[in-house]
This record gives structure tokens, C-alpha cells and sequence, in this order.
């Protein structure tokens, strides 16, 4: 058993190896108008190796197969199929590597399943290069597919069988959970995926380090069953809808902070709705302080998205995850981006697992330049909670970020917080029910972080904005209350000018124009975010998505539409609230397929 070990061993080290070789070719190929040094090269092996540590366990499970077989079978037909197996691999290879490295000076992404969409017409992308840039292609192709086949049937088989085929098997069968847990990316919530391996400001060293197979294979499974376009009504009534629903340009009437370059901290809190305010007395004390929106709605019910809507002003969509699509988020207009233009650093901090549902790659693509996560505490902080870090934890780290900052330059400071979130395992047991014990932990935190801060020079030019990343379902409150969607939005700090009740109907996708505008910046880049304060803002309402429904919410009344029943299923029977809801969808996902 042990040759068989071996064998397998040297046939993913392998991979491993071919996979890193790969990424430093991909960069040398592609080096024109990307400075990058040899340091570079190893940060790139050093981040991407976790993709690349999973796809070569995927392509060792038909040698591990086979392995297992010979045990008790060993026939000269098991070797015959390793030779016929690997000629694929190397031909698959091969393909991905050439397609990735020619491919991107054209795209400025990664190999991704849209190339497919060339196959119905070769000959204009035939159209787009040359015959010696083909034919140098092609030849490296035949060349390189010719060379791996050669190494991989060049590993040392196993010479004899085991001396004890019963215990051989039960070795073999105890590496099973080694290729789930590898597989998957291991214990975490997370599971392996491209946003884990981003690491930098630097797109293309970001782009090096992704493993090109993984990359083809998990955009091709988003593509079949995530991307979905909605196509209710022409689009002629669709713009009759909208027109003037989404003003990108600010005609203020009253201005809030008093400066228009205030430090931000953006402060997301999980899960939490006004459904919990009755166990949040911080919180409601704070908001005589602060500016209060009072009818402000969640856009989602996960926070991927909700992440999303808050940070970059874009809207959510009851079945897909734009977090989950990097290229397309990676085109989205974000709070960050704005504010670096204008001088700010900017950072983010988060107790979880920062490769979650490509959260990394979200926010790095957008404009968040350092990032603080779970690995960058203890192994005790680490495990302080089921998600991660608890927040108290967190709260202090930020708190001490805030006092450490550069006091030459301006600063956005994002933040998510995670104890208010199943199984609310949280250090503090002050309410018997275990869901508002957590908001209620959620608020001592909130208190305690605002009241060390007023305490400090920092506080009297810092914006602190509160609001949650979206709402949960709590005893009877579901998708088909309101209340379940109504969440707080507070700002507070020393750059507010006066304690102010703002009770217009909005979303959390307006608080970026709304910032913004407060800031006297531009945000026609944010073209689904309203100025909630502008004198434009003339059609109030709050848009929710659920997993394949939606509400609108108004001064009139709240309507929730189920999409796979396709009929109003709770609230006023509003046909025109729909019509609304139903362009939205329409014209969004209509602008993110065009994100290229």
C-alpha cells in the first residue's frame, strides 16, 4: 500500500507543481503594461495555492479510483485507462492554460465559460488574430499537452500488490473525507472559491493567482443557473416605469454633517431589522443623537447581497448573488472607489471568514484596500464564536483602528459585524429568548463602541453610519410583513450638525448617493442609488427581493409578489406596485448582463 501512497502522493504534487509553473507563464505572457517584480511571482503561488491544492484533488479521484481497484484487481487494462486518463488531463490542460494566457490581454479576466460563446461563431474570432498567432498557439498546445502526458505516465507506478488487500482498502477508503475536506477548502462555512485567493490593490496579480480551470468550471456552473434576465413588458413601458424613479444627480435642500469631508465608518449589522428594537435600548437612545431614517428598507435577505446593495447603490435580485460573480462585481460603482478619488484611505474589517461568498474579491475589486479578517486574530478570538470573531472583539479592533488612522488624510472604515446570526452563540445571556439575547449583546456593543469614541479627539469629525446588511425572519414576521424588511439606518458623530428625523421611504441602496450627495460628489455612476435628501427625490418607495419574489413598499402600503406563482401573495392587491417592482428587475438585470 505504501508504493500506491506514494504514487498517488507524486501524481498531485504534480498537478500542484504544473498548476504554479502555469501561473508564472500566464504572467510572463502577459507581463506588457503590468509591472509586477519576482516578489510578486510568489505572492501570487503563495495566494493562489489553496485553488490549486482543491483542482488537483479533483483530478486525482480516477487515479485514486483506479488505485483502489488494483488492490484487489490488478490487471494490466487498470494502467491502459491511467495512460488514456491522462492523455485528457493533458489535452484539458493545455486548453485552459493556452485559452487563459491568449485570452486575457482581450478580456482582462479570467478564462470563464462566456469563451463557449465563440464556438457558434469560430470565424470571427478567427477574424480577430492572425494565422502565426494562431498557429504559435496551436503548437504550443500540441507541445505542452505532449509534454504533461509524458510526465504524468512517467510517475512510478506500483509494483506488487499489498500484502494485506483488507487493511490497503481501509487505508484507502480513510482518504475519502482527505478529498472532501480538501475538495471543499475545509471546515469552514466557506467553501473554496475565487475570491479567497484575491489579495491585492493589483488586479492582475489578483487575476495570476486564480487557478484557470477552477475559474472555468465554477463560472460555467454560475453561469447555467444563476444569471437569469427577467423580460415582463417592452422596454419602452419599462423606461415609462422608471422615469424618474432613479435620479443620479443631487439638488440638495439641507445639509447635514458640518463638513463635506467627514471620516466614515460604515458599520453593517447582521441581520438586525426594527423587529429587535425593543431589545436595542442603545440603540434607540442613540437615535435622538444622531440623523434617524425611519422608513428605510432592506433590499435582500442575505448578506452577501445586502453588502452589495449598502457599499456599491446596487440593486438585489431574488436569485442570484452579484458577489458571487467577481467580473461583474468588480465593474460595480462603490462607495470606496468614490472616496479614494478623493484622497481617503480605505479599509475593512470583518470576524468571519473573508472569503465567504467571494466577499474578498468584492471588496478588494471595489476600492477597499486593507482588509482585517478572522485570520488576523488569535486562535482563541478565532474560535470566540461559531461565525468567528464575536463582535465585542471586533467593535475594540475597530475602535483602535479608528485611533490609529493617518491624521494627514481622510478615511472610510467599512465594517460587518456577525454575532446577531445562527446559532446566536453570543458571551452574554441577558434575555431568555436566544435570537433577541444576541441583538440585545449586538446593542451593548454598539453603545459601548459610540460612548469610547465620543471620548477622543477622532469623534468630531467622524461619520458613523449604522445599518443593518439585511432582515430575518422572526416567529410569524416573514417576506409577507413589512416589518420584517424595516431596518434602522442611523448616522451619528461629531460631524452631524444636528439630531434629524428623515421619514421618507427608501432603501439601503440609496445611503450611497445620499452619502455622497452630502458630500457634495458626483454619483450618476450610481445609477439605481437616490438621493434620499435631494430635492429630485420625488418617488419614494422601498424595494425588497426574496428568493424568487419581491415587495414594494410605500406611503400607500406594501405588496409582495411571488415570481414562480406569479400572483400577488400578501398586503394591498396594488397592480401598480408590481408593474413598478417588475421593471426594476427588468432594467437591473438587463445592466448587470451587460457588465462585461
Amino acid at each position: 500500500m505504501r508504493q500506491r501512497l506514494l504514487y498517488l502522493t507524486k501524481v498531485y504534487l504534480t498537478t500542484v507543481l504544473i498548476f504554479i509553473v502555469a501561473k508564472w507563464v500566464f504572467m510572463f505572457a502577459n507581463r506588457s503594461g503590468h509591472d509586477f517584480a519576482a516578489a510578486d511571482a510568489l505572492s501570487v503561488v503563495r495566494h493562489g495555492l489553496s485553488l490549486d491544492l482543491s483542482t488537483s484533488l479533483y483530478l486525482l479521484i480516477l487515479p485514486f479510483l483506479v488505485v483502489l481497484i488494483s488492490i484487489f484487481l490488478e490487471r494490466p487494462w487498470l494502467k491502459r485507462i491511467l495512460r488514456i486518463y491522462y492523455a485528457i488531463v493533458a489535452v484539458a490542460l493545455m486548453l485552459a492554460f493556452v485559452a487563459d494566457t491568449s485570452l486575457y490581454p482581450f478580456w482582462g479576466f479570467k478564462l470563464d465559460a462566456s469563451c463557449l460563446q465563440y464556438l457558434a461563431s469560430p470565424d470571427e474570432a478567427r477574424a480577430s488574430v492572425s494565422g502565426l498567432y494562431l498557429a504559435v498557439r496551436i503548437a504550443v498546445f500540441i507541445v505542452g499537452a505532449a509534454v504533461l502526458w509524458w510526465i504524468f505516465c512517467h510517475i512510478p507506478l506500483w509494483k506488487k500488490k499489498p500484502s494485506n488487500p483488507l487493511v490497503a482498502s481501509l487505508v484507502s477508503l480513510l482518504l475519502i473525507p482527505v478529498f472532501i475536506i480538501g475538495i471543499r477548502g475545509g471546515l469552514d462555512e466557506s467553501t473554496t472559491n475565487i475570491g479567497q485567493v484575491y489579495y491585492s490593490q493589483n488586479q492582475f496579480l489578483n487575476h495570476s493567482a486564480v487557478n484557470p480551470v477552477f475559474s472555468f468550471l465554477s463560472s460555467f456552473e454560475k453561469t447555467a443557473s444563476e444569471i437569469v434576465e427577467y423580460d415582463f413588458m417592452d422596454d419602452a413601458a419599462c423606461q415609462t416605469l422608471l422615469s424618474g424613479v432613479f435620479p443620479t444627480e443631487s439638488v440638495l435642500t439641507d445639509t447635514l454633517l458640518r463638513t463635506n469631508r467627514p471620516n466614515v465608518v460604515i458599520i453593517l449589522l447582521e441581520s438586525c431589522s426594527n423587529v429587535f428594537a425593543p431589545v436595542m435600548p442603545q440603540l434607540n437612545r442613540l437615535k435622538s443623537e444622531g440623523i434617524w431614517f425611519s422608513n428605510c428598507f432592506g433590499n435582500t435577505y442575505r448578506t452577501d447581497r445586502g453588502t452589495v446593495s449598502t457599499l456599491s447603490g446596487y440593486p438585489a435580485f431574488p436569485t442570484m448573488s452579484v458577489m458571487k460573480m467577481p467580473k461583474k462585481a468588480a465593474q460595480l460603482p462603490s462607495i470606496a472607489k468614490s472616496l479614494q478619488q478623493e484622497g481617503y484611505q480605505t479599509s475593512y474589517l470583518y470576524g468571519g471568514d473573508i472569503n465567504f461568498t467571494n466577499m474578498r474579491s468584492y471588496l478588494i475589486a471595489t476600492g477597499w484596500e486593507r482588509l482585517h479578517w478572522k485570520a488576523d486574530y488569535t486562535s482563541e478570538e478565532q474560535n470566540s464564536a461559531k461565525w468567528g470573531v464575536r463582535d465585542d472583539i471586533t467593535f475594540k479592533t475597530l475602535y483602535h483602528q479608528i485611533l490609529a488612522a493617518d491624521p494627514s488624510k481622510p478615511f472610510l472604515m467599512g465594517f460587518s459585524t456577525l454575532s446577531s446570526h445562527e446559532p446566536w452563540d453570543v458571551p452574554v445571556k441577558k434575555l431568555a429568548d436566544e435570537v433577541q439575547n444576541a441583538f440585545h449583546y449586538l446593542d451593548q456593543c454598539i453603545g459601548q463602541f459610540v460612548s469610547d469614541l465620543k471620548t477622543t479627539p477622532q469623534w468630531d469629525n467622524l461619520l458613523i453610519v449604522l445599518l443593518p446588511d439585511h432582515g430575518i425572519n422572526f416567529r410569524d414576521i416573514d417576506e409577507t410583513h413589512p416589518e420584517r424588511n424595516h431596518i434602522p439606518m442611523l448616522w451619528l458623530g461629531g460631524a452631524v450638525r444636528e439630531p434629524k428625523v428623515v421619514g421618507q421611504f427608501c432603501n439601503q441602496t440609496d445611503f450611497a448617493a445620499t452619502l455622497l450627495g452630502q458630500m457634495n460628489l458626483r454619483h450618476d455612476d450610481f445609477t439605481f442609488s437616490r438621493d434620499v435628501l435631494s430635492k429630485n427625490y420625488q418617488k419614494p418607495f422601498g424595494f425588497h427581493c426574496f428568493n424568487n419574489g419581491f415587495s414594494v413598499v410605500d406611503s400607500t402600503g406594501f405588496t409582495v409578489f411571488d415570481l414562480t406563482a406569479d400572483k400577488i401573495i400578501a398586503g394591498s392587491n396594488n397592480n401598480d406596485a408590481v408593474r413598478l417592482g417588475k421593471a426594476i428587475l427588468q432594467t437591473s438585470s438587463e445592466d448587470l448582463k451587460e457588465k462585461k
